[in-house]
């Protein structure tokens, strides 16, 4: 996000943060308060609506998570300063709306956390208790019920699984909570089972919108084993992305010529030869 200003702006702006500590959160708040000042602010900023940003909100969580996975704290730093600039972002724009304050976020998330850890900061006979597996699934379940306005019709089981989720996320997450109901299968042999039979579907369509039926079936059942065998679907295939782009660009810089230039066969050489010199 760019913002272009005019030098009296940007000395309005720096005369109202001259004073304010860079390490206190209420510095922030005071910087996207002046961005957004309906005389003084940045355009850009004042133009941003909730959906506006949502897409740099999505980024940011992402480049974070990008930070996580490369083990690079300073990046890391600075990517969560981003990420907090947008809830920031956010509450400024619901501020302005008498929606509600930033000050409301953090008293929300303060008794959400609070009340979801008994264990932690309960009464004695409440941190006695050892949570079980689910707990934390139970808590929100009942706290969707408490919620429910009057007259409003009683939440279903998997309603809480948010449908703007990545897809293997939220299929990840909904088969998680089928489980725990009892709807699973007893061991991973029923999930091979289960791939084999939806591979021979596939196989047996007929026309495209059985295909796309029977592809979204497959990776289904996909994260259905990914599950089983303990691990996340979407590292998963994070890792197998960041796997094929190392060897396709040892590939490329190994090539003699441009890739476009050489048949499939000298291809797979290639890439056997990347397979066998690159660290994954």
């Amino acid at each position: 996000m760019t913002c272009h200003s005019t030098p009296f702006v940007q000395l309005m702006a720096l005369t109202m943060i001259t004073d304010k500590n860079p390490k206190d959160l209420k510095t922030l708040l005071t910087i996207m308060k002046a961005l957004r000042d309906p005389v003084n602010g940045c355009p850009w900023d004042l133009k941003q609506t909730f959906k506006s940003i949502t897409p740099y909100t999505i980024e940011e969580a992402y480049e974070v998570v990008d930070a996580i996975e490369r083990d690079d704290m300073d990046e890391l730093c600075d990517e969560l300063g981003d990420l907090l600039l947008q809830v920031v972002f956010h509450a400024q724009i619901a501020e302005e709306q008498n929606s509600f304050k930033f000050e409301d976020v953090t008293e929300a998330i303060n008794t959400k956390m609070i009340r979801r850890h008994p264990h932690v900061f309960g009464t004695e006979e409440e941190r006695a208790v050892t949570p079980h597996k689910g707990f934390w699934e139970d808590i929100k379940a009942t706290e969707k019920v408490k919620t429910a306005g009057k007259g409003a019709d009683k939440p279903l089981f998997l309603d809480n699984v948010p449908v703007t989720l990545p897809a293997l996320s939220r299929a990840n997450k909904l088969q998680k909570k089928a489980a725990r109901i009892g709807f699973d299968w007893p061991d991973i042999d029923g999930v091979f089972a289960k791939l084999d039979e939806e591979i021979n579907e596939l196989k047996a369509a007929e026309n495209d919108d059985q295909i796309a039926d029977e592809l979204g079936d497959l990776l289904f059942t996909v994260v259905n084993l990914t599950r089983h065998l303990g691990h996340d679907p979407e590292k998963a295939l994070r890792n197998a992305n960041t796997k094929f782009q190392n060897r396709f660009n040892h590939m490329e810089q190994s090539a003699v010529k441009g890739l476009e230039q050489h048949d499939l066969d000298e291809l797979e050489q290639l890439w056997q030869q990347a397979k066998a010199k690159t660290t994954d």
